[in-house]
């Protein structure tokens, strides 16, 4: 198997217990393989916390979810320096949080003050904590999926600007179809039913003839195996090989300059924004669009896989004027606008 052909097929296991989100999932995977941090925005129970479980459960990676609450101290994300006293010697030793891992569930991201918003900032933008003066690294694969809901705003803290712009993408999850709810329903009844007794202890399954028993045997071993992070990092290095013409790295500039000045394309869309995208837009739009043009089988960058990802790079960037919050309208629809007034050079 190819490097794409094991990240396909993590997709895909993912997509097992995952019903009916999968522009979710390839979004995940997108910000594994452009190395950057999502947001994900939508109402309670879209499976959310469920996939970036899903996400650790297929990659040999260590997981950690931390549930933002207002009482939450920045110490609580980064760790600490603890007081160690032996043989009459006392000295500082730094304890680890939850922050040293590979995946980092930020649930409820904005229930947090700003002081533990800011060193979670640190985190995703410079890959280390700084504790008692002292700054460490954090791992090589590192990726934080921060959550936050739509909804019941109360005693909520919104994320600054700078914050959100240090996040790859933007992705608004939605409801799944009649129909993918419906096995939504059957995985979740199959999972219960599948689920061991504790009150009946599980039966001693004998080995077969001539196995070692120190030795687990090819099927759980199988069942067992994870995608190894140096897959990801190959598939990386592949990406950035991915090329790009000039005429498609124009386009992506366009699309960003539209939003810091759109009275060049249309009067009414000036009426719309307030401050447009960050030099960070082109960045991770130059990012992603590879990463998606590696994950079709391409070699080269087109204008379509900028159309498919732009929406999520440019969402959380994009700050709407009062005009435009009174007319209700949204960020995608002032992208869409966009989208359809820049033209490929």
């Amino acid at each position: 198997m190819s490097i794409r052909d094991d990240i396909l097929a993590l997709g895909k296991r993912m997509g097992k217990s995952i019903i009916g989100q999968e522009e979710m999932i390839e979004r995940l995977i997108l910000g594994l393989l452009a190395n950057g941090h999502l947001l994900v925005e939508g109402l309670p129970g879209l499976a959310k916390t469920r996939a970036i479980k899903a996400l650790a459960k297929n990659l040999d990676a260590e997981l950690s979810r931390i549930q933002f609450t207002p009482d939450l101290l920045p110490a609580d994300i980064t760790g600490s320096d603890i007081y160690y006293s032996e043989g009459g010697k006392g000295e500082f030793k730094f304890q680890q949080g939850p922050v040293f891992a590979n995946l980092i569930l930020a649930d409820e991201v904005n229930r947090a003050p700003a002081k533990v918003q800011a060193a979670l900032l640190e985190a995703m933008e410079e890959r280390q904590v700084t504790v008692g003066g002292n700054s460490y690294k954090l791992p090589d694969l590192f990726m934080v999926m921060a959550t936050q809901n739509p909804v019941e705003q109360e005693g909520t803290y919104p994320l600054p600007e700078a914050q959100l712009d240090r996040f790859l993408m933007h992705v608004e999850v939605t409801y799944p179809s009649e129909e993918d709810e419906r096995k939504v329903m059957l995985l979740v009844r199959g999972e219960e039913q599948a689920a061991p007794d504790p009150a009946t202890p599980a039966p001693a399954t004998p080995a077969p003839a001539g196995a070692d028993p120190a030795k687990p045997d090819a099927a759980t071993k199988t069942e067992a195996q994870k995608l190894d992070p140096a897959v990801v990092f190959q598939a990386r290095k592949e990406i950035t090989a991915i090329k790009v013409s000039e005429a498609v790295e124009k386009y992506i500039v366009s699309l960003v300059f539209a939003t810091r000045y759109p009275d060049r394309l249309d009067k009414d869309l000036a009426k719309l924004l307030q401050v447009g995208v960050s030099p960070r837009g082109v960045i991770g739009a130059d990012k992603v669009s590879r990463a998606y043009a590696w994950l079709k089988g391409r070699d080269y960058v087109t204008p379509d896989d900028v159309k498919a990802i732009i929406n999520d790079v440019m969402r959380h960037r994009l700050i709407l004027s009062y005009e435009a919050h009174a007319s209700n309208t949204t960020p995608d629809q002032v992208i869409d606008r966009i989208v359809d007034l820049v033209a490929v050079s």
